[in-house]
């Protein structure tokens, strides 16, 4: 879906980006992450060519971006950014609704997708359409954003620390709506974070960028495991990066099938994180584990969880 090839952007003679060489394919959730400065946001905005490249090439589904229009572009590619951005005097419909109509679609079609995305991110339609920006919580205002992403079905969704602006809680319930949605639409995401727990959750793989050069290319596993440098290692948690691989493997990687536990039970599907702060919660060291259907697996124990 995406291709950098030897990608390089300086500003007042400094290198912001250096050789930057990428894939990202179709379908894929990928996060770039690194410290504040690495080159991670002005790398998607040379995707959409928001901001021009000095030399190298992109390429999205094949064609390179300098060959086309840079308003044909932008609207075959959602972007999605921290500040939203909504149009304050348009209502929630007007504002969903802005490229498709760029791109004269008719009105029955414009009101159809409208629908479709509020329910898409769970909120009514009859009760949001109408309403202004200043009438929408953080978190909804979010929702609204990227949904104008979506409007016109891209193909490829740029985000860019869209959900650094809201409170925690508010945060997690987004994270949480985007990966849902993705798997639902199998859009392919280019998600920019400089938030190592927010990319462990939300990515099927991961570009760490160090000063404008990729550092490493993997998916979470792999980068907690088996990190390239010591950088990588510092950066996605150094000595606590042991919990941070709890987060990644679940209950039924350690099960043990047919050991009997008393207590609530885990789901099968469940974090190992999730686990020890159960058993913490709960003062043991063994629960007992069970499928979806609530059928009894076995049981895991907190040795299991450092095994």
């Amino acid at each position: 879906m995406i291709q950098i090839d030897r990608v390089s952007k300086s500003y007042d003679g400094r290198r912001v980006v250096d050789e930057l060489s990428l894939s990202v394919p179709g379908g894929a959730f990928c996060v770039l992450l690194g410290p504040s400065g690495c080159g991670k946001s002005t790398t998607l905005r040379m995707i959409n060519r928001l901001v021009p490249f000095d030399a190298g090439a992109i390429r999205v589904a094949g064609e390179d971006v300098r060959q086309i229009p840079p308003e044909a572009l932008r609207r075959r590619i959602g972007y999605a950014i921290q500040s939203i951005g909504l149009f304050p005097h348009w209502r929630v419909e007007d504002n969903i609704a802005t490229v498709p109509r760029l791109l004269r679609w008719p009105g029955s079609r414009v009101r159809d997708r409208v629908t479709e995305l509020l329910e898409l991110f769970r909120l009514d339609p009859e009760t949001y359409r109408g309403k202004y920006p200043d009438q929408l919580s953080g978190g909804e205002q979010q929702r609204i954003g990227v949904a104008r992403a979506l409007a016109a079905n891209p193909d490829l969704l740029l985000m860019d620390e869209p959900f650094a602006a809201v409170d925690p809680v508010t945060r997690a319930a987004l994270q949480g709506e985007i990966l849902r949605i993705q798997r639902v639409t199998k859009k392919t995401i280019l998600f920019v974070t400089h938030d190592i727990e927010e990319a462990l959750l939300l990515a099927d793989a991961i570009a760490i960028l160090d000063r404008g050069r990729l550092a490493q290319w993997g998916t979470p596993l792999d980068i907690l495991e088996r990190p390239a440098s010591d950088f990588v290692a510092e950066f996605v948690g150094g000595k606590a990066s042991g919990l941070k691989l709890l987060s990644l493997r679940t209950v039924a990687d350690r099960l043990r099938p047919g050991d009997d536990a008393e207590g609530e039970p885990l789901p099968s599907d469940a974090s190992l994180r999730d686990a020890l702060a159960a058993m913490a919660a709960r003062h043991t060291e063994r629960l007992p584990v069970v499928d979806a259907t609530g059928r009894r697996l076995g049981a895991i124990t907190l040795a299991d969880l450092v095994r």
